[in-house]
């Protein structure tokens, strides 16, 4: 259970789906309340799509590339800092790659619950370098259980916070988003500090 929680609240620091609330807004804002609930459970679902295909399917992409572990995990820190650098600054769309120009594109597009929603705003480089990592700091089947469903979790967070992304504008104003994206931010920045100097206690056997 304590992996459970562990897996949950660095996914959904991570993955921050409270900061996506704005640019949801931004690209359904012609849309009907019943189009906007399909678009977000749409959304959550190809977040736990391409999580769970990470999780699993990551380390044979890593061997086929001759990437060590220990190396994905310094570069995923990294991309996890950039991300909590740009919550705390409020850049985190820009950082994740979704401009002006991105945000223009999607808005001419019927479907944006694939990309930007779900790639490369929430299930990005940082989440999935995380969940590559974790497969292997965790071979046992049950633990490997424990992750998916902390994955399925953090989905349905997704969908919940999407859905009812009108009454979170409403309730926190722009305000409120960023002061509550600011603090996951800084909790993002700990995580990716924390992965790096890990990697490079075991690179130099510290």
């Amino acid at each position: 259970m304590d992996l459970f929680l562990l897996t949950f609240a660095a996914l959904f620091s991570v993955i921050n789906p409270l900061g996506t609330v704005p640019i949801f807004l931004g690209l359904t804002q012609d849309d009907s309340k019943e189009e906007k609930n399909k678009i977000a459970f749409w959304a959550s679902i190809n977040v736990f799509i391409i999580l769970v295909v990470s999780f699993f399917i990551g380390k044979f992409i890593l061997n086929f590339f001759g990437i060590s572990i220990d190396v994905l995990r310094i570069a995923g820190g990294v991309v996890i800092c950039s991300s909590g650098f740009g919550l705390l600054s409020g850049t985190f769309s820009k950082r994740r790659g979704v401009n002006k120009k991105v945000t223009n594109d999607a808005q001419q597009r019927n479907d944006v619950a694939l990309t930007p929603l779900a790639i490369p705003m929430m299930a990005g480089p940082g989440s999935m370098s995380l969940l590559i990592a974790m497969y292997q700091d965790y071979p046992e089947l049950t633990d490997k259980l424990f992750i998916v469903g902390a994955i399925f979790a953090v989905a349905i967070s997704v969908f919940l916070v999407l859905r009812s992304a009108n009454y979170i504008s409403k309730i926190l104003g722009a305000s409120g988003i960023v002061a509550i994206s600011r603090i996951i931010g800084f909790l993002v920045l700990a995580i990716g500090i924390q992965y790096i100097i890990n990697s490079l206690l075991v690179i130099f056997k510290i």
